[in-house]
């Protein structure tokens, strides 16, 4: 009550015009209402207008036009201005003055829209840089929000450097330039990239003009290819090729270096524009051989991997960047021609024996074979003249069978040391390669590393039989086996051959003989050294002839009886008989201790 005593009444208040219902004193109601008016701005619906932002949340932005109320905006619109803040002035489009809860609705993306097409052409004309929203990813780029419009930004145009994974952009606001519009179309391309070139450009003179051959510089991997690696040295790319990586052997490039990796390069060479620049990583390294131990030597046993195979030898790196070449003659003692894939393959671990060494040439040959003792050292006492071994069969030639009695140890079976009655033309008709064979060292050629060896040695001569048997002017049956030329090869018993020119194979009706047949054959020449044996069919019936006339001219007497007598004579042949009941029989003993002869080795 005492704060009520202190309340005075207003002293030209008017009480009448209160009373009906004018309480503007002085003022008319209309000049009020002009008053309040020109406070605020005079809108119109459909119309883009700026105003102040107010307040925002994650919602929506209250945007102040100078209106009797303030509008509303969805957040969403502004995202591409992740840097809205209040206070900021934007453009909005008047939808309505007051929907029905008598809200004033904004809208700044249709503000955009609406002044668009012009601001991107003015920007494409003034040259100016522009903020642009990354809103997803398409073929080939990316589309962005500028000014409310899908503009497109090609992959090549976001970066200097090669984009690897383009989502990292997505949502992004970045600032472009706008290089391209197809006004038919309105179509827009945008570049990011056409912000930094230009000062890279300038940074790329800088960094050109410097360039010395040895200069160190760092870089950051910018690309691998199978050939080497592109190094980004600041705006200006130089390669490092494969072979320039590391002082050892390279598969591919991805075993050294990895993308966006940062390093240390040395300049090898540029060409005279600059616009080449090789350059090194192995050379900022010594070179492993400068560091290789100086007191390993020849003779000295070193461990290393396979790198690389070829058909005549093998690389071995004992140390990174330090290879030994071992040749496909020095991994085993055999001198028979093989590949070196035979003995090893890539990423073997190898023991070997240096060879040579040359430092300076950085050259290292090597061997394996040299682990094991040299079997041609103690060959007389391991393979003494006289002593049987079983081979195998390596290689034909047309005078002889090459065998190996072990791994190093070569001998030769010459064509004629294979048997003792076949005659063999060829090799392969006695026996194939790979086959085994048991042999008898009939030399030692310590030298030349071969030895002679025979097949037949380990049997016995059967020829001292034959002699025995086959003796001239005996008759034996044959059967031809081969007609040539210059006569036949007759199959004899007891497994022996022997040969009749053409004029011995004519028959009694003057018919010659023919493959297969099988024949009498009288041996007219026997040759035990050269194991020849002579036959000849026709002079079994030219003795009969002769024998005949010679009876013929003996003879007084004509008459039947006599007749009688030599045709039964002839019919007989006593002179035949006898000579094949000769040979047929034979010696008993003899024949019987050849056939028990032939029979063992078979058994054998």
């Amino acid at each position: 009550m005492e704060n009520l005593k202190n309340i005075q009444p207003v002293e030209d208040f008017n009480w009448e015009s209160f009373e009906q219902g004018e309480t503007y004193g002085e003022v008319s109601k209309e000049d009020l209402v002009k008053t309040y008016d020109e406070t605020l701005n005079t809108v119109k619906d459909k119309e883009v207008v700026m105003g102040t932002v107010t307040s925002m949340n994650k919602r929506e932005v209250v945007v102040n036009i100078g209106f009797k109320s303030d509008g509303v905006v969805p957040m969403s619109e502004f995202r591409y201005n992740p840097d809205l803040k209040v206070g900021d002035e934007v453009e909005v489009y008047i939808e309505s003055q007051e929907d029905r809860k008598g809200q004033l609705i904004l809208s700044h993306k249709k503000a955009r829209a609406t002044r668009s097409w012009d601001r991107v052409n003015e920007a494409l004309e003034k040259d100016e840089i522009i903020k642009g929203f990354i809103k997803c990813r398409t073929k080939g780029g990316m589309i962005v929000d500028v000014f409310g419009i899908e503009a497109f930004l090609p992959g090549s145009q976001i970066d200097v450097k090669p984009i690897r994974d383009y989502d990292v952009f997505v949502n992004k606001t970045m600032e472009f330039k706008i290089v391209k519009i197809n006004q038919e179309y309105k179509n827009v391309v945008v570049s990011h990239k056409a912000l930094i070139e230009a000062e890279l450009e300038q940074q790329k003179k800088d960094i050109i003009s410097k360039l010395e051959k040895g200069q160190v510089l760092e870089g950051t991997v910018k690309n691998i290819t199978t050939y080497g690696v592109f190094i980004d040295l600041g705006g200006v790319d130089g390669l490092i090729h494969i072979t320039d990586l590391s002082w050892g052997r390279v598969s591919h490039p991805e075993e050294i270096v990895t993308l966006d990796e940062k390093i240390n390069v040395v300049i090898l060479d540029f060409d005279d524009e600059k616009k080449r620049i090789a350059l090194g990583l192995k050379q900022l390294t010594p070179h492993p051989w400068d560091a290789l131990d100086s007191n390993l030597k020849v003779g000295d046993h070193v461990k290393g991997k396979v790198v690389v195979m070829a058909d005549y030898g093998a690389f071995i790196e004992i140390a990174p960047g330090v290879e030994g070449l071992i040749h496909v003659s020095e991994m085993s003692w055999t001198q028979h021609l093989r590949s070196a894939q035979d003995f090893m393959k890539v990423s073997d671990d190898i023991e070997a024996v240096i060879l040579t060494l040359d430092r300076d040439e950085r050259k290292m040959s090597l061997g394996i074979k040299q682990l094991k003792a040299d079997p041609w050292e103690d060959i007389e006492s391991r393979f003494p003249v006289g002593s049987k071994h079983t081979a195998k069969v390596r290689n034909f030639t047309n005078f002889g069978v090459f065998v190996e009695i072990e791994e190093g140890v070569d001998g030769l079976i010459h064509i004629s040391d294979l048997s003792w009655t076949k005659k063999i033309k060829h090799p392969s008709e006695f026996t194939q390669i790979g086959a085994d064979i048991d042999v008898q060292v009939l030399e030692i050629d310590k030298e030349n590393r071969r030895l002679s060896l025979g097949h037949k040695q380990l049997e016995e001569n059967p020829w001292d039989v034959f002699e025995t048997i086959f003796t001239v002017g005996t008759i034996h049956e044959g059967t031809i086996i081969e007609v040539l030329d210059k006569g036949a090869v007759i199959s004899l018993p007891y497994g022996v051959e022997g040969f009749a020119t053409p004029k011995h194979l004519v028959k009694e009706d003057g018919s010659q003989a023919a493959d297969d047949e099988k024949l009498l054959f009288k041996v007219i020449e026997f040759n035990k050294e050269a194991k020849r044996i002579i036959l000849s069919h026709s002079r079994i019936h030219e003795d009969e002839q002769k024998s005949a006339k010679k009876e013929a001219s003996g003879s007084t007497g004509s008459g039947e009886k006599k007749s009688r007598q030599r045709s039964k004579k002839e019919e007989e042949s006593p002179a035949l008989t006898s000579a094949v009941e000769k040979t047929t029989l034979g010696d008993i003993e003899e024949l019987a201790a050849l056939k028990e002869k032939l029979a063992g080795n078979e058994a054998e």
